[in-house]
């Protein structure tokens, strides 16, 4: 008899399948045109650090506020009504980059980048566990991969818009400069900032109209009813008593809140390293963090390849391990070899989003909606991560004795803290599936 696999996507689901990872690219670019505007807004706006991690801060929040709303909302309706309502946030945030940059008020951009990822977040709640439906549930972690395998590529669009319509158009004059044209001449400097905000506001009130056209083609499109799609009942103390129950879940959502931690705190840093350890201009600071997206694609499709092979839990921990590796040579070792470290972290850490997700969501059925949502909530972790680590950014060098490490160095010890604990978290999976009698397992 012949051992039938079942297919990654069912025939059936081909197009709505399709359709739903456009949203992967879509929300790809807009995490990624956003990280150099931290770095982007601290020389706009003459602050600190610690104050332009922010953008991260409000970027990131917006997934951690509207991801229980979010769940309730698709429990509620259906993935496709959570889809139309994700991107009309989404288009409204863009849009409000117009008066923000009229304002020329910081607080007015974290404003619009929270009602962004508001949408965002709704979003993510709906499109992940909707793919992960969308056919056999022991294909389910392989399929996530593979639709999130196209994230990255807006990813790339984003940060390649971001260094060459946005950071290669921004005036050249540095902090120093711009400080001292603000206590010379007033007019002359508020002028200077208003063209400098001019340039980010434009590529994203580009994004808010593409966002409106992909939702209108989402109004007309026939996406199908998945397994569990059909109960309406909003039981959220009984869900969560489940879902608290459950320790593959909760330790997933710990590991996926490290783990966008140190993914965030990797990508946006990248300028500031290559800046202030090897003197490098923010465009070709801007070069290395497309060559570590580059990686990150590329490793991405490898891993889900390997994952036909290799328990997920295993590959999980494996390259959670190497990540601390690169970190640690990131920390270590000073100039060009330093950042070539920091740049190839991202090898390692192109399948632990959906990786975790799917390990994490396995099993739960009709609670994997709020499940999702606690999942989603996690992204929180690029909200808290960054800021911190500006905040080391911004202190002294640290002397250790034995070697003086620079507050930049040190800064990227979060990131192997988080290494770790997702290497935890690859660890216990393991152990779960070996023990005799355990409920569930990860897909490989």
């Amino acid at each position: 008899m012949t051992d039938h696999k079942p297919a990654v996507v069912p025939a059936n689901y081909l197009f709505p399948f399709a359709l739903v990872t456009v949203l992967f690219s879509l929300w790809g670019f807009a995490n990624d045109i956003t990280n150099p505007m931290v770095a982007a807004f601290k020389n706009i706006l003459l602050i600190s650090n610690f104050e332009s991690s922010l953008v991260q801060a409000a970027f990131y929040g917006g997934y951690c506020f509207m991801a229980i709303p979010a769940a309730l909302f698709i429990k509620r309706y259906s993935y496709k009504h959570g889809i139309l309502m994700g991107l009309f946030l989404y288009g409204v945030g863009c849009l409000l980059f117009l008066p923000a940059g009229a304002s020329k008020e910081f607080t007015a951009f974290l404003v619009a980048y929270f009602v962004m990822t508001c949408g965002l977040s709704f979003l993510e709640t709906t499109a992940n566990p909707y793919i992960l439906s969308m056919g056999p549930e022991e294909t389910a972690t392989r399929r996530l991969n593979f639709a999130q395998a196209f994230n990255p590529l807006g990813s790339l669009t984003g940060m390649f818009v971001a260094g060459q319509f946005i950071l290669e158009n921004l005036d050249k004059t540095d902090e120093v400069g711009r400080a001292s044209l603000r206590d010379m001449d007033p007019d002359a400097f508020a002028a200077l900032q208003q063209a400098d905000l001019g340039v980010i506001i434009g590529p994203y009130l580009i994004l808010g109209l593409v966002v409106v056209a992909v939702m209108v083609a989402f109004l007309f499109a026939r996406l199908p009813n998945t397994r569990g799609e059909e109960q309406h009942d909003v039981r959220v103390l009984a869900t969560l008593r489940r879902l608290l129950a459950n320790p593959r879940y909760i330790q997933g959502v710990v590991a996926q809140a490290f783990y966008v931690g140190v993914q965030i705190m990797c990508w946006t840093f990248i300028i500031q390293y290559a800046q202030n350890e090897l003197g490098m201009p923010k465009t070709t600071a801007q070069a290395w963090n497309i060559a570590a997206m580059v990686i990150f694609v590329s490793s991405r499709f490898i891993c889900t390849y390997l994952l036909k092979f290799v328990d997920a839990g295993r590959l999980l921990m494996l390259l959670a391990i190497g990540g601390a590796g690169t970190i640690l040579g990131t920390i270590f070792i000073h100039g060009t070899a330093g950042l070539v470290c920091l740049v190839a972290t991202s090898a390692c850490m192109s399948l632990m989003f959906p990786t975790i997700y799917g390990i994490a969501l396995k099993g739960l059925g009709p609670d994997a909606k709020l499940g999702a949502a606690g999942l989603i909530m996690a992204i929180g972790g690029g909200c808290l991560m960054p800021p911190l680590q500006g905040r080391i950014m911004d202190m002294d060098a640290f002397d250790l004795g034995f070697i003086t490490l620079s507050s930049t160095r040190a800064s990227f010890v979060l990131s192997l803290v988080c290494f770790v604990v997702i290497a935890i978290y690859g660890v216990l999976t393991r152990t779960r599936r070996a023990a005799p009698g355990a409920a569930g397992h990860p897909a490989g």
